[in-house]
């Protein structure tokens, strides 16, 4: 339903954008258009943009605080595969804006937190804030000197595939291994 409301939202927007633009563009070739319609349809713009952002409800922004993160052990990876798990690794810091984005876009989104909740996917995070030897030489095994890095490890990949820099919630979720029914959490 809400995405309904959103479509009628975004093209009630948009027609009055529309409008707005038109009416504009004549009274300046013009027309005589009086500006107190153009200031009630600025008027119904914005108030259809305000009901549209804070109004309609949004994906759970929260959701990804339900995950379960644990500490990077690069060394236990090779037997959690070994049972059959995924382990998914994002190495990030704090002050890596790049690293906030890809938590932002696609870390944080629920079709992604919905995904890595699996019983069979590991989580492991590793925090550059702060300078770590055993995460930078887990790193430079990779060639990769810098955040952020992600790689998912399965029984298709025991070594790992290594993500791209900025993610995107596509390359996550193919990187993964099909979810079969037996394997939710649910």
């Amino acid at each position: 339903m809400s995405s309904n409301l959103l479509l009628l939202s975004t093209a009630t927007l948009g027609s009055i954008f529309g409008l707005l633009v038109w009416l504009v563009y004549k009274r300046c070739q013009g027309k005589n258009i009086p500006i107190g319609v153009l200031g009630v349809l600025s008027c119904l713009l914005l108030l259809n943009a305000a009901v549209t952002y804070f109004v309609l409800p949004k994906e759970d922004s929260q959701a990804y605080k339900q995950l379960t993160w644990h500490n990077l052990q690069p060394e236990q990876i090779p037997a959690w595969v070994a049972k059959g798990k995924t382990v998914f690794v994002d190495v990030s810091a704090d002050w890596c804006n790049i690293c906030k984005a890809n938590k932002d876009r696609v870390l944080h989104q629920a079709v992604v937190v919905e995904r890595l909740k699996d019983k069979n996917i590991l989580l492991m995070r590793g925090d550059l804030t702060q300078s770590d030897a055993r995460i930078e030489a887990y790193l430079a095994r990779y060639q990769a000197y810098g955040v952020p890095f992600n790689i998912v490890y399965s029984q298709a990949h025991p070594t790992g595939l290594v993500l791209p820099r900025v993610l995107s919630i596509d390359d996550l979720l193919t990187s993964l291994p099909p979810r079969s029914y037996t394997n939710r959490n649910k």
